[in-house]
């Protein structure tokens, strides 16, 4: 399981993140146990209390995730990709606290004395891609897609391109749903074609849910995740 934002900072004080607050990640990671698994949880900075009986690896950036990831995968069964993993980081992480003129041009539509910072941002791997490429016959891996736009066809999209088994898409912006949420509602597609439309709920009964699609695209007998 993967749970949380990651942050790519630009100093010491200053990072690229998001809203996630790792509620889905966890709440799948406690189902899996529960059912009886092994469970290895790769988490982001989130404020939640590391849940009891699974092995939790804390990271920070897309790159730690990244490499803990791949660390864990080998020996897994189910791959759930919960996080929501930066897209870029800052080319330069400054070593010390950059001031406010730092890097720093006369921004042309402020006021004197304004200032626009000016950086360069690079692509992060794409760890669920990664994973898909790597995913040996027995393993089942299931995506997450944080959607604002056409939520089918981008899911059906990312299941295809990034070789997944089962895919969660849900909206971002909207009361109720979403990173911040406690609850949350999804579109959930699998690799043979069955669309299952999952309406609002509490992301722990939701968890729940998506272990009993994923379940039986595991090969008979295999139980850990």
């Amino acid at each position: 399981m993967t749970a949380g934002p990651t942050r790519e900072p630009f100093d010491p004080a200053r990072f690229i993140s998001n809203p996630s607050t790792g509620r889905m990640g966890y709440a799948l990671a406690i189902a899996a146990r529960e059912r009886g698994a092994q469970v290895t949880l790769v988490s982001g900075p989130t404020a939640l209390e590391a849940p009891p009986g699974i092995e939790l690896v804390r990271v920070e950036t897309a790159d730690e995730m990244l490499r803990a990831t791949l660390n864990q995968f080998q020996g897994a069964d189910l791959v759930l990709k919960a996080a929501a993993v930066s897209d870029y980081r800052p080319e330069v992480r400054a070593r010390g606290k950059l001031k406010k003129d730092a890097f720093a041009r006369r921004g042309r539509t402020g006021g004197k004395g304004d200032r626009a910072i000016a950086t360069r941002l690079l692509p992060t791997t794409d760890i669920l891609a990664e994973i898909g490429r790597r995913k040996k016959p027995h393993q089942v891996l299931v995506g997450f897609a944080a959607e604002s736009g056409d939520l089918l066809r981008n899911a059906r999209i990312k299941l295809r391109r990034k070789n997944l088994d089962l895919i969660v898409a849900n909206r971002i912006g909207v009361a109720g749903e979403g990173f911040e949420a406690e609850t949350n509602r999804a579109l959930v597609l699998d690799r043979r074609g069955r669309r299952t439309e999952l309406p609002l709920m509490t992301k722990d009964k939701m968890a729940g849910v998506i272990l009993d699609l994923a379940q039986p695209l595991l090969p008979h007998g295999r139980r850990s995740g």
